[in-house]
């Protein structure tokens, strides 16, 4: 199976070194094609453009920064979306489910097929074959991008009608930021009333309040360190953006998300939107006086 990828950015780049050390032969696009190039001496063939990348390929993969990017690399290019025929798009980014769906709808009529297959997960899920995958889409697509999601998934979800993972994701997302911002908020107050930090994580990790990812984060947090981030502040902030977005459209109250969205943009305007998300926890210190 030849697979074409587009966006090799952070999450783009491991997802193809999973794929061709699991012997599938993948072709590379990036826009700034100094990102595409590290992979070449792995073994993927590098294209000079989406439409080159397609050619060959029976299936393409996207993790492009959003919906607009999407269009703009498969759809506003004309040889692009002429090579779009007979072949099947994965979309594995974060976008809105009515993005989703219009852009299913676009591809189809150019002739190509479409499945959504957002991913929960980063480099190291990616790197050892645990991402997440929700998949939603028709039976017969999905049947054909299997042995390629297997490939980087420890669990795969199938839904039946696009936008319904979309969905599942920004909710996924959603949590992500609230509950990094509340236990950011939760150790920035055992810092400032002198609880042993060690003796609070001690009962959390006992508790059914427990998540894993506060074990992840915590390191960072303590050491203000968020550099080399495996998801960075302006990712998570235009995702906690869309699920408001979408939760008014559904009549759902969103408004929990708030406060860690103040946060999100605080940490942007403070020059920390290429820094892991965890940053917030400097909001979370400045407001309770904190260092």
């Amino acid at each position: 199976m030849h697979i074409a990828w587009l966006g090799t950015g952070l999450l783009g780049e491991k997802i193809v070194e999973r794929l061709i050390a699991r012997g599938f032969a993948v072709t590379v696009w990036n826009r700034t094609q100094k990102k595409a190039a590290r992979l070449a001496p792995l073994g993927a063939k590098l294209a000079t453009t989406p439409a080159e990348a397609l050619a060959s390929a029976e299936i393409v993969g996207l993790t492009l920064a959003d919906a607009a990017a999407i269009r703009a690399v498969l759809l506003d290019d004309a040889e692009a979306r002429a090579a779009l025929a007979g072949r099947l798009i994965v979309q594995m980014g974060t976008i809105p489910p009515q993005a989703s769906q219009a852009l299913a709808e676009a591809i189809t009529t150019a002739g190509g097929r479409y499945l959504e297959a957002p991913v929960l997960g980063s480099r190291p899920e990616a790197e050892a074959g645990k991402l997440l995958v929700m998949a939603a889409g028709p039976p017969e697509d999905f049947a054909l991008a299997k042995p390629m999601l297997k490939a980087l998934a420890s669990k795969i979800v199938h839904l039946d009608a696009i936008g319904k993972a979309a969905a599942m994701k920004l909710a996924l997302n959603a949590l992500i930021a609230t509950e990094t911002a509340a236990f950011a908020m939760a150790l920035a107050f055992v810092e400032q009333a002198g609880v042993p930090t060690q003796a609070f994580m001690d009962i959390l990790r006992a508790s059914a309040l427990y998540a894993p990812t506060f074990d992840k984060k915590l390191p960072r947090m303590q050491a203000h360190d968020y550099a080399r981030p495996n998801f960075p502040v302006r990712h998570l902030a235009k995702d906690a953006r869309l699920f408001a977005e979408v939760a008014e459209a559904l009549g759902v109250d969103a408004a929990p998300i708030a406060p860690a969205r103040a946060w999100l943009a605080e940490a942007m305007k403070k020059g920390m939107a290429e820094e892991d998300y965890s940053a917030i926890a400097e909001c979370a210190r400045k407001a309770s006086g904190g260092a």
